[in-house]
């Protein structure tokens, strides 16, 4: 499943509604993406888990149209519970590098989704850093040879820790 790199799909102008639509886009389980109604349902029927909070598809929908942009409090909380971020991220309180590195583990959790980019990345869990450097190394090789950016989009070749 190839990750919206650009938020400007998805964006009506709203960095909140840009955030929502980028979680939407990328942080599901495999297959489609959640609709509107199955994160409203799930938020208001686990009510101890997400604090109590009802929220409808309808009111969710406008969040991520840019209709509202001020939500409690309370909804940004089971929001990020739900997609698994902080909530400062929904909340727009966080730094950009905060921002970025949130968005870089999104992409990450996204890469792990594919079985065999797993499986690669698996395989090199155990080896001593210099193989490791040259499995990267022959990996931008392959990316080199295919016309492809030497990193993923979004990739901003940094290394995990």
């Amino acid at each position: 499943m190839a990750v919206r790199g650009d938020r400007a799909a998805g964006d009506t102008g709203s960095p909140l509604a840009g955030r929502l639509n980028y979680l939407f886009a990328n942080m599901h389980p495999p297959g489609a993406p959640y609709t509107n109604a199955h994160v409203a349902e799930e938020i208001s029927r686990g009510t101890e888990e997400y604090g109590g909070v009802t929220l409808t598809e309808q009111y969710l929908s406008m969040l991520r149209n840019g209709k509202r942009a001020n939500p409690s409090p309370d909804v940004l909380r089971a929001l990020a519970k739900f997609f698994a971020v902080p909530v400062g991220y929904l909340m727009g309180d966080l730094s950009a590098p905060q921002t970025a590195r949130v968005e870089e583990e999104v992409r990450f959790l996204v890469a792990m989704r594919d079985q065999r980019v797993r499986a690669i990345a698996l395989r090199s869990v155990g080896l001593p850093p210099e193989v490791q450097d040259s499995l990267t190394t022959i990996i931008s090789q392959f990316r080199q040879q295919m016309n492809l950016p030497s990193d993923p989009p979004g990739a901003g070749g940094e290394e995990r820790p």
